[in-house]
């Protein structure tokens, strides 16, 4: 492997697509890829649908989702929904290539993807944080404390490669999260920016976002509490 330090990450813009033909190219990507390639985000609008992660129990789709299509992937995690007015990023990294500070292991990779979120959401003056055992992150403050507003799911091979991403809900229909049981949590909130007060345009907050995703993961790596 290369141990010259690999080029930022390319930002590319995909629109609005439709998720299975973009799943088989993260796919495809990933397959072609070596160690030279250039990382990669993509920035994605889909419309409405279901994914199940690997083990994802179908038992959580609940009244109303048979109106919406429901694609099986090969990500981490149990079910959740993609739609309009919700920004998605995919992430093509490879973990192993030289970056600041040493290669990225899965945990510090989810730690950064969740900083970025987080980071995001106060330049809107919005508090998001974690909470154990739950990936993705959660509004912190206030009445709708709990209640999630952006989602994660990974796929990390052997290789160290990765694809699939991350979710922020920026302003959306959000019936079809009441359909499904979210990430396999019965009676989960989930919410949405607008939903919080916050009128901002989707494009904007994509752009944030890919920016801040780039910005952490070019950082050196953090300080993890020791796993339990």
């Amino acid at each position: 492997m290369s141990t010259t330090r690999p080029e930022p990450a390319v930002i590319r813009h995909l629109g609005q697509a439709d998720y299975e033909p973009t799943f088989a190219a993260m796919r495809a990507f990933t397959d072609a890829r070596t160690p030279e390639t250039p990382d990669e985000l993509w920035i994605v609008e889909h419309p409405p649908v279901y994914t199940l992660g690997l083990g994802a129990d179908r038992g959580h789709l609940l009244g109303g989702a048979s109106r919406i299509p429901v694609v099986q992937t090969d990500r981490g995690g149990e079910v959740t929904y993609h739609g309009p007015g919700q920004v998605v990023i995919y992430l093509l990294m490879d973990l192993r290539r030289n970056k600041p500070g040493g290669k990225l292991y899965a945990r510090q990779f989810v730690h950064k993807i969740e900083q970025a979120i987080i980071n995001v959401l106060a330049s809107y003056r919005l508090a998001g944080e974690r909470i154990e055992g739950a990936p993705g992150i959660y509004i912190a403050e206030g009445p709708r404390r709990g209640a999630k507003i952006a989602a994660l799911g990974l796929k990390v091979r052997g290789n160290g490669c990765t694809y699939h991403g991350v979710s922020l809900n920026v302003a959306m229909d959000l019936a079809p999260f009441t359909w499904i049981n979210p990430c396999g949590y019965a009676g989960l909130e989930t919410i949405d920016m607008r939903s919080m007060g916050v009128d901002a345009a989707l494009a904007d907050v994509q752009l944030a976002l890919a920016n801040e995703l780039v910005r952490q993961l070019e950082a050196s790596q953090p300080d993890l509490p020791a796993a339990a």
